[in-house]
């Protein structure tokens, strides 16, 4: 149960014009949620098919990111699924997808070295990626509950009003969360598309598509920050008007 389902609930009861403009952008912003995800996934299958300088792997490409930085207490492992590529901050572990640790291609390279990144971040005590580990526990937390409250809210927001506003502070940390996340996951593609060419593994011809590859992934997080700022914009005009 999402969200968005929530306020589809909510939008078939309410009239009114404000409501009605949010859940129309609402649905636009998951249509182009959708719409981008696709694109990542064509652009990685695409970009797959370009080999990177001496045909090295993701989980080379890794390595030598990683030594360039002077960072040697990070593991470099595989992990099953696709586009699952990700940097624990906690056992300081880059994970990554089977096509990217075994892949040759300018794709895996992209992904391996916007991974890094983050491994880059911690090390230099990035401070919005310190932010965003600090919240983890609290939106675990939410996560878990947010759907649940939101919809008791919504249905019993006339007789117990405060009921949905404890909904809108939980979905509020999950809002801040994603916010977070977005400086976070620029500025480990710019240091993984600056490292790229400056170590020659992408080349003038090359490096285009691994800055288009990541430039789309980041897409898919500022659609999801700005769905979960305008979901929470609903939720709070909900409160207001019903109380």
């Amino acid at each position: 149960m999402t969200p968005l389902f929530n306020v589809l609930l909510y939008a078939r009861t309410t009239a009114h014009s404000d409501t009605a403009l949010m859940w129309v952008a609402l649905i636009v912003l998951s249509i182009l949620s959708l719409a981008i995800s696709k694109s990542v996934e064509r652009k990685f299958k695409k970009y797959s098919k370009i080999p990177t300088v001496g045909h090295l792997t993701g989980r080379e490409v890794a390595e030598r990111m990683l030594s360039a930085h002077d960072i040697h207490n990070v593991q470099v492992r595989i992990v099953n699924g696709t586009l699952t590529d990700h940097y624990n901050p906690t056992d300081r572990t880059l994970n990554l997808s089977p096509d990217v640790y075994n892949g040759t291609s300018v794709a895996a390279a992209a992904v391996a070295a916007h991974e890094c990144g983050h491994a880059v971040q911690h090390a230099v005590g990035y401070a919005p990626l310190r932010l965003r580990s600090a919240l983890v526990p609290a939106v675990s937390f939410a996560s878990k509950y947010v759907s649940w409250v939101l919809l008791a809210g919504l249905l019993f927001v006339k007789a117990f009003p405060s009921l949905l506003l404890i909904g809108i502070i939980l979905f509020a940390a999950t809002t801040l969360f994603s916010l977070v996340t977005l400086p976070v996951e620029i500025n480990a593609s710019a240091r993984a598309l600056q490292w790229l060419e400056r170590s020659e593994i992408t080349t003038p011809s090359t490096h285009p598509y691994a800055a288009s590859a990541l430039r789309s992934a980041a897409y898919t997080y500022l659609i999801a920050a700005l769905t979960s700022l305008a979901t929470l914009l609903y939720y709070v005009m909900i409160y207001l008007d019903r109380r």
